[in-house]
């Protein structure tokens, strides 16, 4: 197990990566965060809309089981929105530079260190 900063200390581990933030998506707030790319605080509010939206529209159309990732590919950048599964209500947003990262890799990394993340 590991807490918020070790979690973000290994994202920022991960090739290509600019930025990364714990967000709690039912507040919007940002729980610890490094690096940039984007305004991680501005990112973590408008990104909590996003998850609860796709989770909304999910029990609208009666989809079951939760979000795995959510990819966002930009011109130059690429962002995972991965949803915790043993801390309810937060989610890893990470920040990759398109050209300097390896999805698959990022996407792993991510999921292990969410599998490791300790809510303190």
């Amino acid at each position: 197990m590991s807490n918020i900063s070790d979690t973000i200390n290994g994202l920022m581990e991960i090739d290509g990566a600019l930025g990364c933030a714990i967000v709690d998506y039912t507040s919007g707030m940002l729980l610890g965060s490094q690096g940039g790319g984007v305004d991680l605080e501005l990112a973590a509010a408008g990104n909590s809309d996003v998850v609860n939206a796709k989770l909304k529209t999910m029990k609208s159309l009666g989809i079951s089981g939760g979000i795995e990732d959510i990819l966002i590919t930009l011109d130059k950048q690429i962002h995972i929105i991965r949803p915790s599964i043993s801390n309810e209500g937060l989610f890893i947003y990470m920040v990759l530079d398109k050209g300097k990262t390896n999805l698959a890799l990022a996407r792993r990394k991510v999921l292990d260190l969410e599998k490791q993340l300790q809510r303190v």
